[in-house]
């Protein structure tokens, strides 16, 4: 079905009937029965729409940019079909007297394909260049975030080349799925490599070709993408107009950033203090601390006492207490002492042990072939497609 985009009232007749096509969009602050009214279906028309898609459709989820058509020949209403995204799709279709309504199957196929960007000037627009989802890009920095800062490490002429999957319909990606591997060679931070494993125990991580883990104990960042806005070390104080020492690391980040955890740890402070704003601290081991400051908001469940995971988003950026923008001052302290964040270098988990190693080889035979092309033709090649039935 070939849905018009754009709001428009087409008519086609045939020798036997009058037939009138509607085709529109829900605009925003619409529902279906408002939609149905502005287009100009009868009252009569659209109370049988509502009753008949109300089985398999709760139109009060109707959302802005959905798609629907009405079919009628004659005055008398012959079909619906109403779009919610490229793989949900209800259809009324009359039989006899009644509208059976149905949610349509929609085919999708899952495979496993190869992306390669180059940066130029960041990763997001690395793959904006290569025609990619730029969603590609946040979960690439998810991958590489205990070795690669995406706003200090990233140069111009990087290169990154990641086997992921694909969720296709009709041949237009839907979404990515997992990252199966990835390799990032660039000037400041050298090769990358990682591949992802699942261990027996059923956890999913990733681990360079030696097996050894990608992990760290701390994350080279508390934000996926922020660029850095003031260093570490002294600094003249915009607001209280005198020279203090800066003891963090300012990122500047829109309001309502999601801040992670940098490393495992516990809540020892959650709350507004002065001109911090609001902020939250984290108790690590080997006597290190973490604070994040001027923050918009706490994320669920975080209060003094409770455990935090790394990677666990904790706060949303903000710009509260003294502050002169919208930024996180993200602080480190070891035994008590302000410590640099930009220049520690910690010590990664556990790598596989040997007893996994020859399966973990294995494993990863495919997705290192494809990181490693001997030819033009294999920058595309994929593994053979999966067809997945969406009800």
């Amino acid at each position: 079905m070939n849905f018009v985009l754009s709001a428009v009232l087409s008519l086609s007749f045939s020798a036997a009937a009058s037939t009138q096509v509607i085709n529109r969009r829900i605009e925003p602050n619409q529902r279906l029965p408002q939609a149905l009214k502005a287009a100009g279906v009868g009252a009569s028309e659209s109370e049988q729409i509502i009753g008949a898609l109300g089985s398999v459709f709760d139109f009060r989820k109707s959302r802005d940019g959905d798609q629907f058509r009405v079919v009628q020949t004659e005055g008398v209403l012959e079909g619906f079909d109403y779009r919610q995204g490229a793989t949900d799709e209800w259809q009324l279709r009359r039989d006899g007297d009644t509208l059976v309504a149905q949610k349509r199957q929609v085919e999708v196929e899952k495979k496993v394909a190869v992306v390669d960007l180059t940066v130029e000037s960041s990763l997001y627009d690395a793959a904006l260049a290569a025609h990619e989802d730029p969603v590609i890009a946040m979960a690439l920095s998810d991958v590489f975030a205990w070795d690669i800062d995406f706003y200090l490490d990233v140069r111009k002429g990087d290169h990154v080349r990641a086997v992921v999957e694909e969720y296709r319909c009709k041949g237009r990606l839907l979404r990515y799925g997992e990252v199966l591997a990835a390799n990032y060679q660039g000037s400041s931070v050298g090769k990358k490599r990682v591949y992802r494993y699942q261990l027996p125990n059923g956890e999913l991580s990733y681990f360079q070709e030696t097996g050894a883990s990608a992990r760290k104990s701390f994350l080279k960042s508390p934000l996926k993408y922020a660029h850095v806005t003031s260093k570490f070390g002294n600094r003249f104080h915009p607001i209280l107009q005198f020279l203090k020492a800066h003891n963090g690391v300012d990122y500047g980040t829109p309001v309502g950033t999601p801040v992670w955890a940098v490393a495992d740890g516990t809540v020892t402070r959650a709350g507004t203090e002065g001109g911090a704003g609001k902020m939250v601290c984290l108790r690590h081991m080997n006597s290190l601390e973490t604070c994040y400051l001027h923050l918009s908001g706490l994320g669920q469940a975080v209060h003094v006492g409770a455990r935090v995971a790394q990677k666990q988003v904790i706060a949303y950026s903000g710009n509260s207490g003294l502050s002169t923008g919208p930024h996180l001052h993200f602080a480190l302290k070891r035994g008590g002492q302000y410590i640099n964040p930009l220049n520690q270098n910690f010590p990664r988990a556990e790598p596989l042990p040997s007893d996994l190693l020859a399966d973990f080889q294995e494993k990863i035979s495919d997705v290192r072939q494809q990181l490693d092309p001997v030819s033009v033709a294999g920058l595309k090649s994929a593994l053979a497609p999966a067809v997945l039935t969406v009800p």
